[in-house]
């Protein structure tokens, strides 16, 4: 076990609050993936499930938070959120569904390239072109965005609902 340096939460930076142009930038470049899966025809609640897919993976427990509410908030099911992190393994997820989020995972795990083509064959298979390049846009917008929330250390603060 190597020493590590951890640094409490209180001393962190919030990058998102120390530099808002970067930001800013980065959430006009979320809201522009997110009209893009809408012109796509990519629903919000599909949209919610590659935000909760890629930051399960990336263990981002803000964005888990904050897109568990949204998913919600766009009617998906417990079930559907509680089996996410085995979709595979479920008959809950249509193929566009699944297509998408091996997508998703793709783009989270680019080193993975036995995934990344078995994921883009998937797709290539039943969604558009159109459809193919929101999904990746939408995927790579909630990985920079769990690299902000992990690297700021946001908190995850328990709410009256819980």
């Amino acid at each position: 076990m190597s020493d590590v340096t951890v640094v409490p939460a209180e001393r962190r930076v919030f990058i998102d609050k120390q530099t808002p142009q970067a930001y800013r930038a980065q959430a006009a470049a979320a809201e522009a993936a997110g009209a893009a899966a809408a012109e796509a025809g990519l629903d919000r609640g599909l949209v919610e499930l590659v935000n909760l897919r890629v930051s399960q993976i990336n263990g981002c427990a803000y964005c888990l938070d904050v897109h568990t509410r949204a998913a919600l908030r766009a009617g998906e099911t417990a079930q559907r959120l509680g089996v996410l992190p085995a979709w595979r393994d479920t008959q809950v997820f249509t193929e566009r569904e699944r297509a998408v989020l091996g997508l998703a995972e793709a783009t989270t795990t680019p080193s993975d390239a036995a995934l990344q083509e078995a994921a883009y064959g998937a797709a290539r298979a039943v969604l558009t072109d159109q459809e193919i390049s929101a999904a990746v846009w939408v995927a790579i917008a909630i990985n920079a965005f769990n690299r902000v929330s992990i690297m700021s250390k946001h908190p995850v603060r328990r709410t009256a609902a819980n």
